[in-house]
């Protein structure tokens, strides 16, 4: 069963903006190829297929930066991100990007990469970042693996009869998870282990040293690993153990973290509070309007804020401050400051947007905010785990609708509102974006982004009155994400993170100068 966490797949990664899966997925692939070459890179070769949104954007959404700040061994946070390109070569790094057909390329966000290391060795590898920051190798050396960063990864090119031994080589420390993936021909056998620790240093020695063994490779995770089994695999399974239980959607997601990774709840919580610490800060960073570097827009949000404050605004109130805190966050994330994604960059300022209004203005204590959010989480699961969080799939729906649904859940948990409530709340959140084509203006998640990340967020509150109020939802949550991601599906390439349809084609938004 595929292997989906609240703090690897839905309220993270940690990154720069502008988007989870173009700039921290690319830093991730960066990341991942770095350790598989096993040497300081030299020289390095990046290609996207014209079809896919990886060569319509590469350069505004900084997928050439976070490819080669990964491959610095840069942290994603590191101020000198910005500036990676230039720097490289410093570094001793030429790392070069271009545009070519790419044979059996099935997702829009592939590249080919060739890579040299200072030391001589070489390495080609095809990957694909597939949302939310979360991506897979796929291809190693022309052989098929499935690489995602969250497990410690071995790799050994070997003699037939080399097989078995390089198994009980790797497999001795009891720290293997599972049969390794094995394909052979021609003599050769080709193994892929997964593993909860590194191999150590004997391990290596010996495989160095065994007769017939041709090429060995390693990787450390970029994520949290899994340690034990979901509780639950379905928005009706995770509303019916809840009810079971006799606790919240935010417990029953705290049970669910903390047993899956094999954490204690308070060092989930603990995480939590981290994560929210930077969603707010986003929010206090873009009110303020200062060291922003937008290149479209000029920060609006500390405006409209301080606007509803003197009672300028024809309405105003808590839905009119959630969505100011939600276009704060965004200014952040799209001047390749630090933010959250919840669940990608895209949707960066939804979850801020609520969670520091439910906070600021309503009173929820550190506790409480960490509960909303795993409530956010948890619903988030669902979408993660039956759909994607990639518009290059499946639309806006599945970005700024899915967090639109959970802030949804987060407001009901707040409210003190049982998990079926939560999950009624973020079903209908969703199916008020069904259909929402991804249209960013000039390859930017500027233009249309702001506004939809702000009325999502106001959509949190009203969605959460509703079932209070006693709307009966007749479609539940599974069903809706189902209905998200088939419909987005209809959608063309075009309207798709592409920047070839919608709104991004308009003569006005075709004339504006970028910043």
């Amino acid at each position: 069963m595929e292997f989906i966490s609240i703090l690897n797949d839905v309220l993270g990664p940690v990154m720069r903006g502008p988007s989870s899966s173009h700039t921290a997925g690319s830093y991730h692939i960066g990341r991942l190829v770095r350790a598989l070459l096993g040497e300081e890179p030299a020289r390095a070769v990046f290609t996207f297929d014209p079809e896919g949104s990886y060569a319509a954007t590469y350069r505004q959404q900084g997928v050439d930066l976070a490819l080669t700040a990964g491959l610095l061994g840069w942290p994603i946070t590191d101020e000198r991100f910005a500036r990676a390109l230039t720097l490289a070569p410093r570094h001793g790094l030429r790392p070069r990007f271009r545009v070519a057909r790419l044979e059996g390329a099935d997702h829009p966000n592939t590249v080919a990469i060739e890579l040299a290391g200072r030391r001589g060795r070489r390495l080609r590898a095809t990957a694909k970042s597939v949302g939310g920051g979360m991506v897979l190798v796929t291809e190693l050396d022309g052989r098929p693996v499935c690489l995602d960063g969250k497990s410690f990864e071995v790799l050994v090119l070997a003699g037939a009869r080399q097989a078995r031994e390089v198994e009980r080589i790797v497999a001795a420390d009891g720290r293997t998870t599972g049969r390794p993936v094995r394909s052979s021909g021609h003599g050769e056998a080709f193994l892929w282990f997964r593993r909860t620790a590194p191999l150590g240093p004997e391990a290596l020695t010996a495989l160095g040293k065994l007769e017939g063994v041709r090429g060995t490779w390693t990787a450390p995770p970029l994520f949290f690993i899994q340690q034990g089994t979901p509780l639950f695999r379905s928005g009706k399974e995770m509303v019916g153990l809840a009810r079971r239980r006799g606790v919240s959607l935010g417990r029953i997601a705290l049970a669910y973290e903390a047993r899956l990774l094999g954490l204690a709840e308070s060092e989930v919580l603990d995480e939590m509070g981290r994560r929210y610490d930077i969603m707010r800060e986003s929010v206090r960073r873009g009110l303020a309007g200062r060291g922003l570097g937008m290149r479209l827009l000029k920060p609006t949000a500390g405006r409209i804020f301080r606007a509803e404050a003197r009672h300028a605004l024809p309405t105003g109130g808590v839905t009119t401050r959630a969505a100011a805190r939600a276009m704060a966050a965004l200014h952040v994330s799209n001047s390749g400051g630090v933010v959250c994604a919840a669940p990608t960059g895209g949707s960066a300022g939804v979850l801020p947007g609520v969670l520091v209004t439910l906070a600021e203005d309503r009173g929820l204590d550190e506790g409480g905010t960490a509960l909303a959010l795993l409530a956010a989480g948890a619903v988030g699961l669902i979408v993660a785990r039956r759909a994607t969080f990639a518009a290059e799939v499946a639309g806006c729906q599945v970005e700024i609708g899915a967090a639109g649904a959970m802030a949804a859940a987060a407001v009901v948990e707040a409210a003190g509102g049982g998990a079926a409530q939560a999950a009624d709340a973020a079903a209908i959140a969703l199916q008020n974006t069904m259909g929402s084509v991804c249209d960013l203006v000039q390859g930017l998640c500027e233009i249309p982004c702001h506004t939809r990340n702000a009325v999502a967020a106001s959509s949190a509150f009203v969605c959460a009155d509703l079932v209070f109020g006693g709307y009966v939802n007749p479609i539940p949550l599974d069903d809706t994400v189902d209905a998200s991601l088939a419909s987005g599906k209809m959608l063309p390439a075009e309207l798709r993170c592409t920047a070839k349809g919608g709104l991004a084609t308009t003569p006005s938004a075709l004339a504006l100068t970028k910043k």
